[in-house]
This record gives structure tokens, sequence and C-alpha cells, in this order.
């Protein structure tokens, strides 16, 4: 089979033709020839253990010349020690292709010849053995030759064995002239690496997971397409590394002192290096497919599960939450420990679903009703973080210092990380449940059973008396309220609940224009003062607007105006309680024409959107009157209009009836409300002439 022997040192150069096939080799006539010797058997090769051992050899045969022995890491020789016992009788079986190879590459590689029909007579040898088992041998064959020549290097200085091998080689004047090789030592061990790293790719192609892939469809049936040429190259590149060990014996000084070898294995590392490149695209998109496979089907467990009656709720917290056992994937807010989600079972659990930007308003209040519930036996459920993050954007450590801190302020369960969400769980979070970019609490009951998809209204509006946390439970609550100044403040303000207790008028207004403030209550006081009663004045602020908060109530503070909140977390919770109410409603079916709650909230919300004051007068729970902050003060400054009356019916309903009378139709209110999935009403009347008000869209991206 070898070839005739061509004059010294032809065989050491490439030639022009060989060089012609750099840019030949992968059209149509050659992709045929290299197909054209495929002719695979069926036969079941595992060449994985048989890379190990190749690889070792590579690493610790690199010639350094003055017989030192190359590093290598202890890992590499346990996966090498590994390999041997668990691939013996792979070993064994392909040990007679391996030598038989090996004496081709051998016998052809030293006699010169032509790099191309070398390889296409080893791809010929190697007809009936799959694409990676076809490589994997050849460079098995080359690690021997390798190998072989590397020993006696490492050995020459210290072992008269290696030392007379050496000479019969005619080695010495290569080891007397290592420093002039350096580089074509590089270009060789830079090439086997490039020829390892393409072998393990083309090795991965036949790993796939068929399950989930197939190689009869894009994107693996395209990328198969590019194995053989990837095959074919990486076999070309094995017999240019065995002409080069083969050129090194008897080399004369001239020769060494050549850099053509190290040019042309440079350029085979480049050619490797790209079809390397190459197979890694089309690798990622074969993994692209087999994640969304996965995903798939993960996802429609999860639904399953959801669907099937559960003794307990721990399988359904499993899919959603981590599904593996090697970590504990929960940390216990109130000791900090780690905690598996069997801590869950049989339990109401709140699920807190959220990304990243939570206000710290909004953990205060929950927090502050989570706690009260752990003193109060008949309100037991666990609440459990589940922060949700897009992977597609880079983790950075601003993202991370955010997440742990947001985690030390609960003393609930969280997540111990967010990355451990399996996308399919995230899809289902925001395909069934719909959650988007505001917070929503689904409330699972001990069976896992979804009791209700978001009761972070109920939450917000009734704390623990929302217990547990069911529709049906939120539906018996609302039956039994009426529009009162409870509901309005709830417990937010003490206060203003011991006045109710002590029959007092009382006035909760709000709004921005600090010079309205000042003259409306003052003008409050001098009416409450003409009529002889009792008047309160809490002024409760605007929604989305912190910092004019904060400097409006330092100056109703120092000009001592009335009551206020200085806890601007209390403003919050007003605000975000009577969106709550509203959202809750929506949720219900009710409609703003039908629902008194309904219009009243509206009617509150929509004073907030305005650029002017606004206040709502009560008498007791029930008895109440409210306007815009314009014509609230207009009518206050007319009292002397009204004084009679005022006392005959009393302040509220006489304040009522000229508010009435005030009433023009040239007005305009706004109502501004954030935006939630599905949530936004159809139809809303205005506050004050009760028509239907236009619909426009506002963006915003700050409070501020």
């Amino acid at each position: 089979m070898s070839s005739a022997p061509v004059a010294a040192p032809s065989h050491r150069h490439m030639g022009r033709g060989d060089r012609r096939m750099f840019a030949a080799s992968d059209d149509s006539t050659m992709l045929k020839q290299i197909q054209g010797t495929h002719a695979p058997d069926g036969r079941e090769v595992d060449v994985r253990p048989i890379l190990d051992v190749v690889e070792d050899v590579f690493r610790r045969a690199t010639p350094t010349v003055h017989g030192e022995h190359p590093a290598h890491s202890d890992s590499l020789e346990d996966k090498t020690s590994e390999a041997v016992m668990d691939g013996n009788g792979m070993l064994e079986t392909l040990a007679y292709i391996i030598q038989k190879v090996s004496c081709e590459i051998t016998c052809k590689c030293s006699g010169g010849g032509d790099a191309h029909a070398t390889t296409m007579s080893l791809l010929n040898m190697l007809s009936n053995y799959s694409w990676d088992a076809k490589v994997a041998i050849a460079l098995a064959a080359l690690a021997i030759a390798y190998g072989e020549f590397g020993l006696v290097i490492q050995l020459y200085a210290t072992h008269a064995l290696a030392k007379s091998v050496a000479v019969l080689k005619q080695l010495p004047d290569l080891i007397e002239h290592s420093n002039a090789l350096k580089s074509r030592f590089e270009a060789l061990n830079n090439l086997i690496e490039a020829m390892l790293d393409v072998t393990k790719r083309i090795l991965e192609f036949r790993h796939l997971p068929r399950q989930y892939i197939s190689p009869d469809q894009p994107p693996l049936s395209v990328a198969m397409t590019h194995i053989p040429t990837a095959a074919y190259w990486t076999i070309r590149s094995v017999v240019a590394c065995a002409t080069q060990i083969a050129s090194l014996i008897g080399m004369s000084n001239e020769y060494i002192t050549s850099t053509t070898e190290a040019w042309e294995l440079s350029s085979l590392a480049h050619k490797e290096k790209n079809i390397h490149d190459h197979l890694m695209q089309q690798l990622a998109l074969c993994y692209q497919h087999i994640d969304e496979k996965k995903h798939i089907e993960a996802y429609n467990n999860l639904v399953r599960v959801f669907e099937l009656p559960q003794l307990d709720n721990v399988r359904i917290l499993r899919h959603l939450i981590y599904m593996k056992d090697d970590i504990q994937p929960l940390v216990d807010g109130n000791s900090k420990s780690k905690v598996h989600v069997e801590a869950l079972r049989r339990k109401t659990v709140l699920l807190l679903i959220s990304d990243l930007d939570v206000s710290m308003e909004e953990l205060m209040i929950l927090d502050h009703i989570y706690r009260e519930s752990r003193a109060r036996p008949e309100f037991q459920y666990e609440i459990v973080w589940v922060p949700i993050i897009d992977k597609s954007v880079p983790w950075t450590e601003a993202h991370e210092q955010k997440f742990e801190q947001l985690q030390s302020m609960m003393s609930w369960h969280t997540l111990i990380h967010p990355k451990i969400m399996e996308p399919a769980a995230i899809r289902y979070i925001k395909e069934v449940w719909r959650f988007a970019k505001r917070m929503i609490l689904v409330v699972l009951d001990p069976q896992g059973k979804v009791a209700n998809p978001n009761a972070l209204h109920m939450f917000l509006i009734w704390g623990n008396m929302a217990f547990p946390f069911t529709a049906m439970k939120e539906e018996a609550l609302w039956r039994d309220e009426t529009w009162r100044l409870e509901l309005l403040v709830d417990a937010i303000d003490p206060n203003i609940l011991h006045w109710i207790e002590q029959e007092k008028h009382i006035c909760v207004y709000g709004g921005e224009d600090i010079d309205w403030v000042r003259t409306f209550t003052s003008t409050a006081k001098q009416v409450a003062h003409s009529l002889g009663i009792d008047l309160e004045l809490v002024y409760v602020g605007k929604s989305n607007a912190k910092e004019r908060m904060r400097k409006i109530t330092n100056i109703i503070n120092q000009e001592q105006l009335s009551h206020y909140w200085p806890d601007l977390t209390s403003i919050w919770y007003f605000w975000t309680r009577l969106e709550c109410m509203l959202y809750s409603k929506m949720q219900h079916g009710k409609n703003v024409e039908t629902d008194i709650i309904m219009q009243e909230v509206m009617t509150v919300l929509s004073f907030d959107g305005s650029d002017q004051g606004w206040a709502t007068m009560w008498f007791g729970s029930t008895e109440t009157a409210r306007a815009k902050g314009d014509m609230i003060l207009q009518c206050l400054q007319m009292f002397h209009e009204w004084d009679e009356n005022a006392r005959m019916k009393g302040f509220i309903p006489a304040l009522r009836d000229h508010l009435q009378q005030l009433h023009t139709p040239h007005h305009c209110n706004r109502l501004i409300l954030p935006g939630v999935e599905g949530g936004i009403p159809e139809r809303v009347m205005c506050a004050e002439c009760g028509k239907a008000m236009e619909k426009y869209f506002m963006y915003r991206c700050c409070s501020e």
C-alpha cells in the first residue's frame, strides 16, 4: 500500500497541489469523494475513553527536548486512569485497527507522497466506522507515534535504552538544536490541540439527546452535512503531524533552521480552528433547539402537575421552584438558614412573585402584615419570594447586590437565587398567572392547588383578616363592606378611628399645592370655629411624589397647618390600598355604574390625578361630602351663604347641598391608574358629573 519514495526533502514540503486542496476540498466534488468512502456497518463505538487516553498521551509527550517532563494536571491523570479502566473493552476491540492505521501512517508519511491521497486511503480503511470513530482512531494512531517519539526525547539523558534508540534514529542533532526547533514544536502542538477540539465537537454531535433533536431534521441535519469535511481535515492534519514527526529523524542542520514546516502546520491549525468555530455555531443552534424542546416538555409537565390532584403541595412546589436534590433551594427569612421545599409541606403558601424592582414601602407593609400573622395561630401561612429575572440580560454585580439587599429585608422564605428558576416555570408564571411587571401574590392551598391567582389586592386591603386569601373569602369580605371612613384609612392612622368614636368631624385631604393647603386649612378651621364643631384635618398627600410630599409635610409641621403622616410609607399605603380596592372589585366583575364603593374609590383616585388639592369631609363613619380643591375651598369661603342651613341640617349635609349648587358643566377630571395586565376598566365615570370619561394612554418611568 505504500507509495514509492521520492527524493528528500520533497516529502517535507507541501506541494502546490496540496495548497490548492485547502481551497478545493470543501466544494461539492471533494465532499462527494469524502462521503463516498463512508459505509458504516452500524457498529457502536464509544470513543470517549480512547480520546481521554489520546489526550493524555499528547499532553505528556509534548517534546521539551532537554529531557524535562511536561507538566500535567492531576485531574487529567485521574481522568485517564478512569478511562483506561472503563474503556479497556473498547480499547481491546479497536487495538487492531488503531495499529493498522498507525502502520499505514508510518509507511506513507515516512516515504513522502501526496497528503490528500494518504488521507483518502485512511478514510477508505475506516469506511465502516462512524465519523467520530474514524477521527478518534486516526488520532490514537498518531498518539502512538508521538508518544514513542516523546518518550525517547524525554528519557535520552537519563535512560541508556532511550539514548541508544535516539542514536539509531539520529535524534542527537535534534536535541542539540532544540532552540531552533521551538517554533516547529509549538506549531505541532497547536495543531494537535486544534485537532482535539474539532474531534470533541464531532463527538458532541454524536451524543446529542435524540429524544429532543432528530438527525433527520434541522438544525442537526444541517450540522451533520459539515461533519465529513471536518473529519477529512482532521485526519489530513494527522497525516501532516505524522509527516513532521517522521521528518525529524536524521534531520540535517540546514533543515532544522527551515520555517516552512512550521508554516504548513500553522496553516492547518488555522483551518481546524475555523472548522471548530463553525461547528460550535452549529452546536449552539442544536442546543438552542434542545433547550426549546426541554422547555416545552417541562412546561407541559408543569401544566399537568397543576391539573392533577395532589396529596400535598411538595411536588408542585418542586416543579415551580427547583426539581433537583443537589441544593436546598430556599432560605428561611427568620433563621437565614437554607431549607428544602419539604419545609412547606401541607401549608398554605403565598408565592410573592416580582422582579428586583421592589419598593421599600411595599416590603415594609408586607413585612408588617406577615409579622402580625406570626402571633396569630389562626392566620398561619408561609410566604415565598420568587424573584423573576430576564435571563437574556447579563447578571451583574449590581443585580447581585440588589437581590441580596431585598432578600435581607424579608422575614419570610426566599429563593436562594433567582437563577435556579427554570425557564418553564417562568413561562408558566407569566402566561398562566399573567405576571408582567407588577408584583403578584399567588395563593396555593395545602394540596398545591391555586386558591387565588393574585391575592395581593386583598392582602393589602384587609391584611390577615383576608386569610385564607381565596376568591370566596374576598367576595365575603366585600359583601360586608360599605363606603366608610374606616375602609378609606384602615388602621393607617389610629387617631382617626379614635376621633370617629369621639364623634368629631374629620377632614381627609391631599394635593401638592402648598398655597392651597394653607388657604384651605385656615378657611376650614374658621368655618368649624364659627359652627362650634370639632374638626380634625389630616393630610394624606399625593401618590407617587415622595420628595414633594417630604417638603410639604415639613411645611405643614412647621406652620402647624393640620395633622399629617410623617411616615411616607403610610402615604404610599393609603394610595396603594385604593388602587387595590379598584382592581379587587374589577376581578369580581363589579362596575363603576352600580358599585358605590368603586365609584367613591375612583372619585378619590381622580382627585389625586388632578393638579390641585382635594378634600373629603366626614362625620361618623358614613356621612361624607367631597370635592376638588377649588370647589370645596370656594364653598367654605362662601360659608355665610349656607351658614343657617348648616346649623339646621348639620355641617356635612349642608356642605354637600352647597357643593351641588356650585357644580358647573365645565370641568376637567383625570384618573391615573397603574397598568395591570387585563385590569384596565373599559368604562370610568366622572366624579363631578357622572358622565363616562375618555380613555387616554400615559407612559411614566419615574414617580417624581
